[in-house]
């Protein structure tokens, strides 16, 4: 296997882990005593979450599917909306902004105006807020990291576990990143290692395969991230959008990012142009003036005469809709799109998976008989 990055685990933690795992433990067995009770729902709810913090790939998976459905079904993605400064349900639309639904809902919406895209911290009114939905009326709900909301039972539970810190390498927090141990994967139906290089060998899917120890009811996929075309963020200027192998070998980078996992995205561009400058945040930072003006300052100071901005697609929803953005960063900015990518020759298999599972369970019983 090529080298991964390392799983830093703070082993002192240790004790304050075992804690923490009590207190897991405990609630989940309020649920499998029906102590607390899980919904479900008369429609196909998917869930696509994981078992650490961080960042495993959950929106590219989500628009993945997103794109498998929208043709056939009315799809509606329900968040959370992380960080949002707004409380209960809210339903988005093109007019929405950051500050109310937060980044990713934003993100999903602006790409797939056509979906409904709601944000709510209980999941369970969410959904019945969908349900009551008339016009249009949805076919299948996604569940956006809700992997540890077991007040719903999900119809399908997809849970996805990084390449570079698989959930069996890893301990609970706060020793690790865990939310819950490995044991809990026990609940999903099929699990995704996200994140994979695109060369991987036939022994390294022999390893991971054993070292997660899935159960036979279970379908293990592999994933990597597939980069689109780098597109200007200023439409209306002179730019065209270009692809990453257009790079030089000599032309500089300033790679913006505010997610979990930068790294992958760096050994991508470095295919291309070894000059390449991180500036990494906190997934889903919010820029501030101050900072606005250091990025502004870092790639003016950058000598090289070929030289651009790059950042993610969710980094860009919080960077263009800043009131300081400067521009040298909006001249200069170019966002690159991520897609999803099923190894192993195995995209039917998954596919046929999930539109199975959303045709057996549609609302509409003339589409069950299809």
């Amino acid at each position: 296997m090529e080298e991964q990055y390392p799983v830093t685990i703070q082993k002192w933690l240790y004790p304050f882990s075992f804690l923490y795992g009590i207190g897991v433990a405990f609630r989940n067995k309020l649920f499998d005593w029906k102590i607390l009770r899980s919904k479900s729902f008369q429609l196909p709810v998917i869930c696509i979450g994981n078992l650490a913090v961080g960042g495993t790939g959950k929106t590219p998976h989500t628009e993945y599917l997103v794109r498998l459905l929208k043709k056939k079904y009315q799809v509606a993605v329900l968040s959370r909306g992380y960080k949002r400064q707004t409380n209960g349900y809210l339903q988005a639309s093109l007019e929405s902004n950051i500050k109310a639904i937060g980044d990713e809902p934003y993100q999903i919406q602006q790409k797939f105006p056509r979906i409904l895209v709601a944000v709510d911290e209980k999941r369970v009114r969410g959904i019945e807020n969908l349900i009551a939905l008339k016009e249009p009326e949805v076919d299948v709900i996604l569940l956006d990291d809700a992997f540890q909301h077991r007040y719903i039972e999900a119809g399908l539970n997809i849970l996805l576990t990084d390449y570079h810190r698989l959930f069996c390498e890893d301990a609970l927090l706060p020793a690790g990143r865990l939310r819950e141990p490995g044991k809990a994967k026990a609940r999903a139906q099929i699990v995704i290692v996200t994140k994979c290089p695109m060369d991987m060998k036939p022994i390294d899917y022999n390893i991971i395969t054993k070292q997660l120890g899935l159960f036979p009811f279970q379908h293990l996929f592999f994933s990597s991230f597939i980069y689109g075309k780098l597109r200007p963020a200023k439409t209306e200027g002179l730019q065209k959008e270009r692809t990453l192998s257009s790079l030089l070998r000599n032309e500089h980078v300033l790679l913006i990012t505010g997610i979990a996992s930068p790294l992958s995205m760096v050994k991508e561009i470095e295919k291309y142009t070894k000059k390449v400058e991180l500036l990494s945040f906190r997934d889903h930072h919010r820029f501030t003036s101050r900072e606005i003006q250091y990025i502004t300052k870092q790639f003016e100071n950058i000598t090289a005469i070929k030289k651009l901005i790059i950042t993610t697609e969710k980094d860009a929803t919080r960077l263009l809709k800043h009131p300081d953005l400067t521009d040298t960063i909006r001249n200069n900015l170019y966002i690159l799109p991520i897609e999803v990518s099923i190894l192993q020759n195995q995209q039917y298999t998954f596919n046929n998976i999930i539109l199975d599972y959303v045709r057996k369970n549609t609302r509409d019983s003339s589409l069950r008989q299809k």
